[in-house]
Formats: C-alpha cells, sequence, structure tokens
C-alpha cells in the first residue's frame, strides 16, 4: 500500500507546479465592482449575448425546429458524413455531459452559494447561439478524405473560413493556435478530470480512505484508459455507435434520480428557488459580490456546455447532410441538455436538501457534496451515482479523445499511424488524472479549456455575416420543402 501511495504522491509532485503556472496565465484577472473578473470569461460572456441578439434570438425560436431536425424529419440518407443528426448530437454531448455536470456544479454553489444556480441556467440559454454558430461551420468548413473519413472543427473554419474573407495568414495562425490548444487542452477537461472524479467516486463506495482503493487511483485509470482505447481506435463511428446508446441511458438514470430527490425535498423547493433568484442579485461575501456570482455561474456553464469553445464542432462535423446550418440547430440543443437541464437539477438537489450555510465553504469537495445531497434522501444512491459517475466520465473521454486526434491530424498530417500515436498519449494522461488531487485538476482543466476561446471567438465574429445569410436561406429552402410536402 506505501508503494501505491507514493506512486500518486509523485505525481503530484510534478504536476501542481504546472497547472497553477497556467491558471495564473490564463485566469489573468481585473478587479470591477468590487470582483476580481476572469477577462477570459467576459470573452465568453460577451460572445453568447451578440450572437443571441445577433441571429435574433435563434436560442429560443429554433427550439422546435432543432427537434425535428435530430428526429430525422429533414435528412436525406443519400448525404455526405459518416454519421446521422442524433448520433453527432450524442457525440458531442457525450463530451460535455460530464463529470462536471454533478461535481463541477456543486464547486460552483459551494462558492456562490445557490445564486450562481441562476447565472449558470441563463449562461446556458445564451450560449445555444454560440453552440449554433460553431456547429454550422464546421459542417461547412469541413474536410472529406480520400477514405471518406471527415476532419472538422474550428481548426478547418478558421484556416478556410478566414481564407474565403481575405484573411488567409490569420487564418492559418488562428487553426494552428486552435488545434495546439486542444490537444493539450483535451488532456485536462475530456481526460484528468474525468478520470479523477471517477475515483473519487468510487473510492467513496469502496470503503473511503480505508479502502481497498485508497492512494490505487491510478489502477482506476489504467481500468478506465484500456476501456477508452478499445472504442476510440474504431473512429467517430465506432464513438458514434457507444454514444447514440450510453447518452440517453445515463442522462435518463441521473435526471430520474434528481427529480426524485427534488420532489422528496419538494416542501423546501419554494425556499429554495427564492434563494436561487434572490442570491443571484444579492451580494455575497464568499462570491465577492453580485458580479462576483454571476461570473462564477457563467464561468462554470462555460466549462460545463463549452458554448464558444468550438470543441463541439469537431464531432458535429461528421454529420451527414448537404445544410450546413441543420447541424447548427443540433448544436444548440447541446447547451439545454447539458446546463439548462442537467447542470440546474444538480443544484436543486443540493439547495433543496441542504441550507446554504451547511454547503458554502464545506469540507466536501465537488462529486462528494452531490453525493451526500443524494444520500440524505436516498441511503442506497451512492451506488446509482456512482454507476452514472462513472458513465459520465467515461463517454466524456470517448468524444474528446475524438477532439485531440482531429487536432493532432491537423497539425500532424492525416494517417492511423498517427491517430494511433495521439490515443496512446490520451490513455497515458487519463492513467495520471486518476492518480492526482482534485485542485491541481480542476485548476488545469479550466485554464485549457477557456484558452480554446481566444481564437474560436474570433473567427465566429469574422464568419458571423455569412451565417447569417446561411440562415436566411436555409429557412426559404426549408420553407419550400414544407410547401411540397
Amino acid at each position: 500500500m506505501a508503494d501505491t501511495q507514493s506512486l500518486d504522491d509523485l505525481i503530484n509532485q510534478f504536476v501542481q507546479p504546472a497547472t497553477d503556472a497556467i491558471s495564473s496565465f490564463i485566469f489573468y484577472t481585473v478587479p470591477i465592482a468590487g470582483s476580481d473578473v476572469p477577462l477570459i470569461v467576459c470573452w465568453l460572456i460577451f460572445g453568447a449575448i451578440f450572437f443571441t441578439v445577433y441571429l435574433g434570438f435563434i436560442n429560443i425560436r429554433g427550439f422546435g425546429h432543432a427537434v425535428n431536425v435530430v428526429r430525422g424529419k429533414y435528412a436525406n440518407p443519400n448525404s455526405e458524413g459518416e454519421i446521422t443528426h442524433f448520433q453527432a448530437l450524442t457525440a458531442a454531448v457525450s463530451g460535455t455531459v460530464g463529470i462536471g455536470n454533478i461535481a463541477g456544479v456543486a464547486i460552483t454553489v459551494s462558492i456562490g452559494g445557490p445564486g450562481a444556480i441562476f447565472w449558470l441556467m441563463l449562461a446556458g440559454l445564451v450560449g445555444m447561439a454560440t453552440k449554433f454558430v460553431e456547429c454550422t461551420l464546421g459542417v461547412k468548413y469541413r474536410q472529406v478524405n480520400a477514405d471518406g473519413s471527415v476532419s472538422g472543427g474550428p481548426m478547418y473554419y478558421l484556416r478556410a473560413g478566414l481564407a474565403g474573407r481575405g484573411l488567409p495568414s490569420l487564418g492559418k495562425f488562428l487553426g494552428l493556435f486552435y488545434a495546439i490548444a486542444i490537444i493539450i487542452g483535451c488532456l485536462g477537461i475530456g481526460n484528468m478530470f474525468q478520470s479523477n472524479q471517477a475515483y473519487v467516486q468510487l473510492l467513496q463506495v469502496t470503503g473511503g480512505e480505508t479502502g481497498p482503493l485508497q492512494g490505487n487511483g491510478w489502477m482506476v485509470g489504467i481500468v478506465l484508459a484500456a476501456l477508452v482505447a478499445l472504442i476510440i481506435l474504431g473512429g467517430i463511428k465506432s464513438i458514434a455507435s457507444v454514444t447514440s446508446r450510453l447518452v440517453p441511458f445515463m442522462v435518463l438514470i441521473y435526471v430520474i434520480g434528481a427529480l426524485v430527490v427534488v420532489i422528496m425535498n419538494a416542501a423546501n423547493l419554494p425556499g429554495a428557488v427564492a434563494s436561487i433568484v434572490t442570491g443571484a442579485f444579492t451580494p455575497s461575501g464568499a462570491a465577492g459580490g453580485v458580479l462576483g456570482i454571476m461570473i462564477i455561474g457563467f464561468q462554470r456553464a462555460a466549462f460545463s456546455n463549452e458554448a464558444g469553445i468550438g470543441s463541439a464542432a469537431i464531432a458535429h462535423s461528421a454529420v451527414a447532410t448537404e445544410r450546413p446550418i441543420s447541424e447548427g440547430f443540433v448544436g444548440l440543443l447541446e447547451p439545454f441538455i447539458d446546463t439548462v437541464v442537467i447542470c440546474t437539477l444538480t443544484g436543486l438537489v443540493i439547495v433543496t436538501t441542504f441550507p446554504p450555510e451547511s454547503f458554502m465553504g464545506s469540507e466536501l469537495q465537488g462529486i462528494e457534496l452531490t453525493t451526500a445531497a443524494f444520500q440524505s434522501k436516498i441511503s442506497w444512491s451512492p451506488v446509482p451515482l456512482s454507476i452514472a459517475a462513472l458513465l459520465f466520465a467515461f463517454s466524456t473521454m470517448l468524444a474528446w479523445a475524438y477532439y485531440g486526434t482531429k487536432a493532432w491530424t491537423y497539425v500532424f498530417g492525416e494517417g492511423r499511424g498517427k491517430e494511433f500515436a495521439f490515443s496512446m498519449i490520451f490513455c497515458v494522461f487519463i492513467i495520471i488524472g486518476a492518480a492526482i488531487k482534485l485542485e491541481a485538476i480542476l485548476d488545469f482543466a479550466d485554464a485549457l479549456i477557456f484558452v480554446m476561446a481566444i481564437p474560436n471567438l474570433i473567427g465566429l465574429y469574422i464568419l458571423a455575416p455569412e451565417i447569417k445569410r446561411d440562415l436566411k436561406a436555409y429557412f426559404e429552402q426549408i420553407d419550400q420543402l414544407e410547401e411540397s410536402a
């Protein structure tokens, strides 16, 4: 036991200094109204609000049409691509619905209080418009390879899209910057954070610090890495085949469980909702005031649904369609599922179970707080919650392995050998993630995902006019289809 514990400690010794330095650089803050505001979060907030207004609240008026596209109403089986609209949605959702929906929300509420949930939900709603733009561009500028496989995402639409706007040098630079950032970033949010919290949850249900898994995070990591490798080596078709079955199942398990707890806490629900609304506009010393609470909520929402980050566009690029805008509608459903539904339910489970003074500043961290809320009402809930957490973590790793692979081949060239090499690197980091401490992982994951928003949003602003034109033309085509049907 001593030897395995020392291995975990050795890994932490090298990881912590590096993550501290990266986080300090990326989360540079400026004092505004008594709060330290990270500039990168302001960048994401502005982008989400801009696209919501610029596209005429497409996140609201396009919701019904998005559902119709996902269920295949406008599908053409002869369209070029590798997966269906539904498979693209589940593959991308598998990358956003992860441990952060359970652990990250708990951390957010324990720091910002119930009011942070209000801003988290609002961030999810406006983030739907950003995701619409990203996924549309992902399909529009994708690259179909000689073997019929598809490569797409921000690196491709930054390079090709900006070249079409007379900015080829800027496009090449931003595309390469993004690709390098996501190669590194996928090892944090979609890899180490997931395996870390999966291990924490398993540790809790197997005896905690006195159980057999104490100090053996690396062993859990090896098992997860082996399972991930079996699937990701088959590419997006293999990943989508798994996620199209796994995602609906795991989401349903968690949503039903959360609803049961909230219903059992029905007497506390009115007070909890009131605390969420009033807390959103009431200064809190722990969060640094109203602005601090808002930033905490927006930051966690961006971490969870990745709107503005551009990562999901990589999965959506593989869809079989000749209408890029149609996949934009599919994409806008992701923040709704991930943040508005699942993250909000997690927050409600916590605030209807515990009074704010008991969980703000609590020693319970991340997933432990959410587990405690479930267990207080359903004694045996840690077991199904552990299953849900493991599925969340596993599915997220599948999606982010694909994202990292496509960025890797963008930089180093297409080829099965190069894809295999990155897959092995990804799996090694799964093992490292399960062995190190939460503080290092959370800061590292947050920092590396947010840096991708810099080149991505620059490109989205430049390409926004053509999205608006394409959207108008698309609705005209749909109207014609409806009339001829």
